[in-house]
C-alpha cells in the first residue's frame, strides 16, 4: 500500500470513528471513487489500535478512577458512582458481543454492501435528528442505570450493520434516555473502549492465524495517524456538541448517503 493511501485511510478512520457519521460509509469511498484495494486486516488492526489509544488517553483519568472503583466493588469495598458507571459500561458491551458472535459472519456476508451502507447512513441519520428533537437533555452518564446501559448496549449492537455508525446510534439511544448531549457522547466514547479492544483482539487472532504478510511502515502510519486524528476528533466533538447540536451531522449524513446512492446507481 502506498503511504499516501495509508495516511488518508487512517485519517478517515480516526476522524469518523467517534463522529456520528459512519466510518464504514467513508471507508468505502476510496474504493468506489479511486478503485483502491482493501487495505488488509493488519492495517485494520492498526487503525483501530490508534483509535483505542486515543480514547484511552483522552479519558485516562476517568478510566483510572472507574477501574479502581470497580475493583474495590469486587473486593467488598462497596459501590460508588464510578463503580456503578463501570458496571454499566460492562453491561452495555454484552449485546454487541453476543450479536457479533452469532451473527457477525452473516452480517459481513450479506449486509456489507454499498447499498446497505448508503441506506443505513440516511435512515439512522434521520433517527438521530428525531431523537435530538425529542430529547429531555437532563440526565448525566452516572444516571444511566442498568436498564439504560442495556438499552445503549442493544443500540451499539445495531452498529454492526454497516453505515449505522456506532457513535451515532449510541448517541441516539442516549438522547432517547434523556441524557444531555455531552453525557450521551461521553458514555458512547467510554463504551467504545471495550468494544474496540474486543474487536481488535478478534482481528489480531485472525491475523495471526492467517500468517499474512504485512507492511510494517503502513501499520505504523495507521496507528500514529489514527491516534492523532481520533484524539483531535474527540476533543473537538465534545467542545462543539452543545454549541452546534447534531443537525450538521444529520445533514452531512443525508448528503453522504445521497452521494453514495448516486454513485452506486451510476455503477449499476
Amino acid at each position: 500500500m502506498m503511504e499516501v493511501q495509508a495516511i488518508l485511510l487512517a485519517l478517515i478512520q480516526g476522524f469518523t470513528e467517534f463522529l456520528p457519521i459512519s466510518s464504514s460509509a467513508h471507508l468505502i469511498l476510496p474504493s468506489v471513487l479511486l478503485g483502491w484495494r482493501d487495505q488488509g486486516m493488519a492495517f485494520d488492526v492498526a487503525v483501530h489500535l490508534g483509535s483505542l489509544l486515543a480514547v484511552l488517553y483522552y479519558f485516562r483519568r476517568e478510566v483510572a478512577v472507574m477501574a479502581s472503583s470497580w475493583w474495590l466493588s469486587l473486593s467488598g469495598g462497596g459501590h460508588n458512582a464510578e463503580s456503578r458507571l463501570a458496571w454499566c459500561i460492562i453491561l452495555a458491551t454484552i449485546p454487541a458481543c453476543v450479536v457479533g458472535l452469532f451473527l457477525g459472519d452473516w452480517i459481513s456476508r450479506y449486509l456489507r454492501s454499498g447499498w446497505v451502507i448508503a441506506v443505513a447512513t440516511i435512515v439512522f441519520g434521520l433517527l438521530l435528528w428525531w431523537a435530538d428533537r425529542m430529547a429531555g437533555l437532563q440526565k448525566n452518564e452516572y444516571q444511566t442505570g442498568w436498564r439504560g446501559a442495556l438499552w445503549l448496549g442493544c443500540a451499539q449492537a445495531l452498529a454492526l450493520i454497516p453505515g449505522t455508525s456506532r457513535s451515532g446510534i449510541t448517541l441516539t439511544a442516549g438522547l432517547m434516555l434523556g441524557l444531555t448531549r455531552q453525557a450521551a457522547a461521553r458514555f458512547s466514547f467510554l463504551m467504545s473502549i471495550p468494544i474496540i479492544f474486543l474487536a481488535g483482539s478478534h482481528q489480531t487472532k485472525d491475523l495471526i492465524g492467517a500468517e499474512a504478510v504485512m507492511s510494517w511502515s503502513a501499520v505504523g502510519v495507521g496507528v500514529l495517524v489514527s491516534f492523532v486524528s481520533a484524539l483531535a476528533c474527540i476533543h473537538l466533538f465534545l467542545a462543539l456538541l452543545n454549541r452546534i447540536g447534531v443537525l450538521p451531522f444529520v445533514l452531512y449524513r443525508l448528503g453522504l448517503g445521497a452521494v453514495l446512492l448516486w454513485m452506486l446507481s451510476a455503477q449499476a
